[in-house]
């Protein structure tokens, strides 16, 4: 019967793995179905371990009984009466086809719903199949398993104490199966595969964590994020049938006491967005969203102190795949809508009804003379894209504004007062439209008179041209009131700029005077803009802000003292000592061997007698001091080896024994008889040969 140990390790290295998944969907919603996947496999193996005419359909009762669990597991709701029915195989057909590559174009942690999951415990299902047909070859039985890791990876790289913790465990597992398989999956619990468990725990983790180290930061330096599939994976658009926001700008300006939608929120909100606009070529605005299906939850990354909100919003519009956001949504319950992170735009293109979701978002709260001095966001993904031709006039007006500041926030703010005393907005029926070139030259160097979708656009084009990252952002401004249903008209719709500060993302800010004035209080992350604003000096005592210390950044790879942890040395030396233990056993062994070999008269007879002595000593044969070749021949008791042993014996007779002493031949025939043993060893199991190769103990006389 086979044995239970070996059949549960090569099941724990296929299903094990999947646990890797666990930053994309999270430990609980991966336990049950990869537990399944174990318990249908071990069930089945046993099953035809008692019943070896079921040996042969193995593989299919393994992969029928594991779908089954997963389909009750997953999918129970497709079923009837917890039978499978089309759609569920449908479902695990998607698993297969589909649910990978939803995965990669959702934000992560992504929701556990089996359309997105299900190809976790199906990669598990498959690499447990192959590895149970594979474990007469235990080596290549871990591959199938090897074949998930390397999946997982690909999704979401482990790093540090994770990464070698997650080697360690699968190093186990393959120790496990590695000393108690006989190649047929029987167990054999012999004092050589004890021996070998330490040496298959110990040196697999070492060598994968150096090798893989080495091997990531030659290949991928450390200083840049990990490579992922994700990293081109985004949710296809439809072509947009839909007027843009900013399009519609003025339209809803003529008709403001129309109702948009309405929210219910305990805390005040500023405003609300709907899209980010920043691609430009000359004509029109247009957005270069990266949406994804969103998660269970975003984590901006800030490092200013932030505030968390949450509001209820119900938006009756169907036509509009857009709705109302914010720059730093968190999580979104009661839809499943597609996501921007870099905008914060959510979008829903199969909405068929009015949305009502929850929504919950981060609102950074810099300090103003820290966000005054800030600089920018170089790195930002949008902000500085192509304008197009740009008109006469246009670049000298942008250089006539901030002068020679260098590209600061503190620049931005001294650009939004550029527009605020020389421009006036726009009021009354004839209101003007447009935001290409034509009606952004009329803007600046005509009229000066426009709405916030030419304060906006304008303000973005001449701070590129000055090497500001800007877009635009369009919305609305929320009314003052707090509570249930706030309504929100169109009156209150909003063009406005946003500049990409370091540490702090994208901050709105407001050249045409739209959200300021009596009666208008900004919130959060305008108000602390609002305060940066007034602390601005004098277009004479503009200087630039000082340049932030490059020896004060810390990228958090330090002690306690604020030395930075020797890593590179550590791995070296670690790396030393393997290649110590790997290349130096041998070589010392042959070193000693050698010298053995080149002694003269008897001693080379006696030097090929400890030559042997110590290769059986390496395969755990018991030896003790007083122990003569023949005695180990018997103690032995292998008949690969026995033969050369015994031809050994009798050269060791004749040269410590033969009053005449040995012959030159002797030697040789001793040597001979060495070769014979070390042949008869080498039809060992690999396991044995690997672990008796790089065992040091042979290396020190024995006791």
């Amino acid at each position: 019967m086979t044995s239970r140990v070996p059949v549960l390790a090569v099941l724990l290295a296929a299903a094990a793995p999947g646990l890797l998944f666990a930053p994309v969907f999270g430990i609980g919603a991966l336990a049950l179905p990869l537990a399944l996947v174990v318990a249908a496999g071990f069930a089945v193996s046993q099953l035809c371990g008692r019943r070896p005419a079921l040996v042969p359909w193995r593989p299919v009762l393994v992969l029928v009984a594991g779908l089954l669990a997963l389909s009750w597991a997953m999918l129970f709701p497709t079923t009837v009466a917890g039978l499978p029915t089309a759609e569920t195989v449908r479902a695990l057909v998607a698993g297969v086809a589909d649910s990978w590559q939803l995965t990669l174009q959702s934000t992560w942690p992504a929701r556990s719903d089996p359309e997105l999951m299900l190809f976790v415990p199906l990669a598990a299902l498959a690499a447990a199949v192959l590895g149970l047909e594979l474990l007469r070859w235990p080596l290549l039985a871990l591959l199938p398993g090897i074949a998930v890791v390397v999946l997982a990876q690909a999704y979401v790289a482990l790093t540090g104490p994770a990464a070698v913790l997650a080697a360690f465990g699968f190093a186990v597992v393959a120790g496990l199966l590695l000393s108690t398989s006989d190649g047929r999956g029987d167990a054999v619990p012999t004092a050589s595969r004890r021996g070998f468990v330490a040496f298959a725990l110990v040196v697999p983790t070492v060598v994968l964590a150096v090798a893989g180290a080495v091997l990531a930061t030659t290949v991928h330096p450390v200083d840049r994020p990990a490579v992922s599939l994700r990293d081109k994976q985004f949710v296809p658009l439809p072509p947009d049938r839909v007027a843009s926001p900013l399009d519609e700008l003025s339209d809803r300006l003529q008709n403001g006491g129309e109702t948009v939608f309405t929210y219910s929120a305990d805390d005040p909100v500023d405003r609300w967005r709907m899209v980010v606009l920043d691609r430009f070529n000359g004509v029109g605005w247009t957005p270069s969203a990266q949406p994804r299906r969103m998660g269970t939850e975003l984590r901006p990354v800030l490092s200013v102190p932030r505030t968390e909100h949450s509001a209820r919003v119900r938006y009756p519009r169907t036509e509009s795949p857009w709705l109302p956001s914010q720059a730093l949504p968190v999580s979104v319950t009661g839809l499943a809508p597609l996501v921007d992170e870099t905008s914060g735009t959510l979008l829903d293109y199969d909405r068929t009804g009015p949305a009502v979701y929850d929504l919950t978002w981060l609102e950074p709260r810099p300090d103003p003379a820290d966000l005054r001095d800030a600089a920018i966001d170089p790195n930002a993904r949008t902000g500085l894209g192509d304008l197009g031709e740009v008109p006469a006039g246009i670049a000298d007006l942008a250089r006539e504004a901030v002068g020679d500041d260098r590209p600061a926030f503190q620049t931005a703010l001294v650009l939004e007062r550029f527009f605020r005393g020389n421009y006036r907005l726009a009021s009354g029926g004839d209101l003007p439209s447009g935001s290409g070139w034509p009606q952004l030259r009329t803007f600046l160097l005509d009229t000066e008179v426009g709405t916030t979708e030419q304060f906006a656009a304008a303000y973005v084009v001449l701070a590129r041209i000055v090497g500001i990252p800007a877009r635009i952002a369009v919305g609305f401004r929320a009314p003052e009131e707090t509570g249930r249903d706030v309504a929100v008209h169109n009156s209150d719709v909003l063009a406005w700029p946003e500049v990409a500060v370091a540490g702090v993302g994208w901050v709105p800010l407001d050249p045409a005077g739209a959200t300021t004035g009596e009666g208008v209080n900004p919130k959060g992350l305008a108000e602390a803009t609002a305060a940066a604003r007034e602390q601005l000096p004098p277009p004479e005592d503009v200087r630039d802000p000082e340049l932030p210390d490059d020896d004060t950044r810390n990228d958090g790879a330090s002690d306690a003292d604020g030395a930075p942890f020797p890593w590179l040395w550590l791995l070296t030396g670690v790396a030393a000592v393997v290649v110590a233990w790997t290349a130096g056993v041998p070589l010392a062994r042959a070193i000693r061997a050698w010298r053995r070999r080149r002694r003269p008269g008897a001693a080379a007879v006696v030097g090929a007698w400890a030559e042997a002595r110590d290769r059986l000593r390496a395969h755990d044969v018991p030896y003790t001091a007083g122990m003569t070749a023949r005695d180990l021949a018997t103690a032995t008791n292998d008949p690969l080896v026995a033969p050369g042993l015994h031809s050994l014996a009798r050269a060791v007779d004749v040269a410590l024994w033969s009053k005449a002493g040995p012959a030159p031949a002797t030697a040789a025939e001793a040597w001979a008889a060495v070769r014979a043993v070390r042949a008869g060893l080498a039809k060992r199991p690999f396991a044995a040969r690997v672990k008796a190769a790089l065992d040091p103990r042979s290396l020190v006389p024995p006791r």
